[in-house]
């Protein structure tokens, strides 16, 4: 699954004192709720809320979600798939007697802001790669447009120009 958070400059809640309004703003700037729709009735929220921070070290079943939160197990699947991507939630497995297991999730670590330690790991290593690219495309910008270079459709490799070697900050 891939990393997917939604990143915004805005200034830290840290006036605020109220909880929820907190969360419900605070999942809205990552992407996990959509704007306008932090209502403390939503299923998105309430997972959240009533569920894995309200308990955070417990794993919780999709089976067990549906039920507290009063909605099938793919509307559960997707936000739970929404909160993995962005790396907030881990999997712990249980094994039963019988051999068979079944997968509970539960916020990594069992704590929101040493999980949230491991989403910011996440976004600087995506924003060095976005840098590696940036760096790259800019290169291949400044050979195009050095005098004598050839129209891409003359280049030879494949159509591709060398890079030169880039220095990196």
């Amino acid at each position: 699954m891939t990393f997917e958070i939604q990143l915004r400059y805005t200034t830290p809640l840290t006036p605020v004192k109220d909880v929820d309004e907190v969360l419900r703003e605070f999942l809205t700037l990552v992407g996990y709720l959509p704007e306008g729709e932090g209502s403390d009735r939503s299923i998105a929220y309430r997972l959240v809320r009533d569920c894995l921070l309200r308990n955070p070290e417990r794993p919780w079943y999709p089976e067990e979600l549906s039920g507290v939160l009063k909605t099938s197990k793919p509307t559960v699947y997707r936000h739970i798939n929404k909160l993995k991507a962005m790396d907030l939630l881990e999997e712990v497995p249980e094994v039963k007697e019988s051999g068979k297991g079944r997968k509970g999730y539960r916020i990594r670590y069992g704590n929101l802001a040493r999980a949230w330690d491991f989403v910011e790991a996440n976004a600087q290593n995506a924003l060095k790669r976005y840098r590696e690219t940036v760096d790259h495309l800019q290169g291949l910008v400044e050979v195009a447009r050095r005098p004598g270079a050839t129209s891409p459709g003359d280049r030879k490799e494949g159509g591709r120009v060398p890079a030169p070697p880039l220095a990196h900050p």
